[in-house]
């Protein structure tokens, strides 16, 4: 369950999704990739997310983790299934 209400917090999925692809963006690069997150709450997402042992900082920017890289493909399962996923329409 700490899981689940640490992912279910604003912007944690989008920040882990951001860092999906290896790079290490700044700060600056991931506000920017996360469109619309104040730099308070992405302050606080990296530092939930870093003590959780998902995300780290390293030198300029940052970096999933070895957790972080196992729970990402885990979650691409998930990805793949919503990509297809269509939800009923409202009668």
């Amino acid at each position: 369950m700490a899981l689940l209400d640490l992912l279910g917090r604003r912007w944690a999925l989008r920040v882990l999704w951001e860092l999906r692809d290896g790079s290490s963006p700044s700060f600056r690069q991931l506000q920017q990739r996360c469109g619309g997150v104040s730099s308070s709450v992405l302050a606080d997402r990296l530092r939930e997310l870093g003590q959780a042992d998902l995300v780290e900082h390293a030198g300029e920017g940052y970096l999933l983790t070895e957790q972080g890289r196992t729970l990402q493909a885990s979650l691409a399962p998930l990805d793949a299934w919503a990509s297809s996923w269509r939800p009923k329409a409202a009668d």
